[in-house]
């Protein structure tokens, strides 16, 4: 199995890469926010717990999201790989999911950081939403928050990677194509050491 983890601050592109990636190297892609949403509306046991959070304006404990992963995980046993997009966003989290990974003979093989300089992140938002109707993207000054935010936390995740060896820095700015290329190398790179 292998396994990819994607980082990126809000507005590097993430999202359009994990799709991209997902795609080329036929990796099942688990975005914490759309196994939230599955969850909560198929009203399963865990989506229920995770909303009773969720209205409260409480972020789920990272028990829940680990449920939800460990679901996924078991419910997809077949496949290449998993590509990780919005977690793990803690060191707690990061060693639940190489405990969850051990139990299936796996790890994590590499995990891609998208470096985006804070006023391209900041551009790309305030772009973003003037289409998008999202209210965190129309304001500069939560924006910035937002991306400290960001970096304060997974840098701690990034760490704990880098101390294991398999975080690669990808440039994320030029077109999306270039940055996919880029993407691409480093991961032909690591299935090449991995098999």
């Amino acid at each position: 199995m292998f396994n990819l983890i994607l980082f990126g601050a809000p507005g590097s592109g993430k999202g359009t890469q994990s799709l991209k990636i997902a795609e080329k190297f036929n990796l099942k892609h688990l975005s914490t926010g759309d196994l939230l949403r599955h969850e909560i509306s198929s009203e399963t046991a865990l989506g229920k717990e995770a909303k009773e959070f969720i209205d409260k304006g409480l972020l789920v404990p990272d028990a829940v999201v680990i449920g939800m992963i460990s679901k996924a995980i078991e419910s997809n046993k077949t496949v290449r790989g998993f590509l990780f997009d919005g977690f793990p966003r803690t060191e707690a989290q990061a060693e639940a999911l190489d405990k969850l990974l051990k139990l299936y003979e796996s790890s994590i093989n590499l995990v891609l950081a998208l470096e985006v300089s804070e006023d391209e992140l900041v551009e790309r938002l305030l772009l973003r939403g003037k289409t998008s109707g999202r209210s965190d993207d129309a304001n500069e000054e939560i924006i910035r928050e937002r991306i400290k935010e960001y970096r304060k936390k997974t840098a701690i995740v990034a760490d704990y990677y880098e101390n294991n060896g398999v975080v690669r820095n990808i440039a994320g700015e030029g077109t999306v194509d270039n940055i996919f290329e880029h993407i691409s190398q480093a991961i032909n790179e690591e299935l090449e050491v991995a098999s």
